[in-house]
């Protein structure tokens, strides 16, 4: 797996790179905000490299910083995402806004970027809330609903988001929001409690 490559920028353009590395040129696809930090061609490059390897092909993606690959890493994990995708958010969002978007839950913002939908934008709160270290944690979690000590109905709806394969983490969360959604609905079921949560995990 190639990590990182360092050679003779041959060719840029916002899509992709072509790296002279002792007379081979790796091409790398890259996101506009590693664009914007590239030498002129024919300087001297380095970029950390993500290596996705397919059945019938071999794709190698650019980083100008390593915390924007970091940040692309955690995006392809996400169900739904893939490294093309990624690189696509990665250039319609600096790493740095996408925290903000993130940890604030602003699933406005998110959409603005080309290829990101509703459904997707809510999984990459929901999903990368919890990865993203930065020092807005503090606050992000001050904003996160709380959920009173448990009864027997969160305890079922979390139990059976589980069984439905979703991860603990998720399944919390999902309950969370939507009791924060319902309120102390005196009415409250499980069934509508359920509803809710995986309005919050749709797919």
């Amino acid at each position: 797996m190639i990590a990182f490559i360092e050679g003779k920028l041959r060719y840029k353009s916002p899509e992709y790179i072509i790296v002279d590395v002792g007379g081979v040129g790796y091409q790398l696809y890259i996101s506009l905000n590693t664009f914007y930090e590239l030498p002129e061609q024919g300087d001297i490059t380095s970029l950390n490299v993500y290596t996705h390897v397919r059945e019938d092909s071999l794709d190698l993606f650019g980083f100008f910083s390593m915390e924007e690959k970091k940040i692309f890493l955690k995006l392809v994990a996400i169900n739904g995402i893939g490294p093309r995708l990624a690189l696509n958010i990665l250039s319609g969002i600096t790493p740095g806004e996408l925290e903000e978007a993130v940890f604030r839950g602003n699933v406005k913002r998110l959409q603005r970027v080309p290829g990101v939908g509703k459904k997707i934008a809510e999984r990459m709160i929901l999903e990368l809330k919890d990865k993203l270290a930065t020092g807005k944690k503090e606050k992000a979690d001050a904003r996160m609903p709380v959920i009173p000590e448990s009864t027997g109905m969160e305890s079922d709806a979390v139990a059976a988001l589980l069984s439905l394969g979703y991860k603990p983490a998720e399944a919390d969360k999902a309950v969370a929001l939507a009791i924060s959604e319902l309120g102390e609905k005196v009415d409250l079921t499980l069934e509508t409690l359920l509803k809710t949560a995986l309005k919050f995990l749709a797919k």
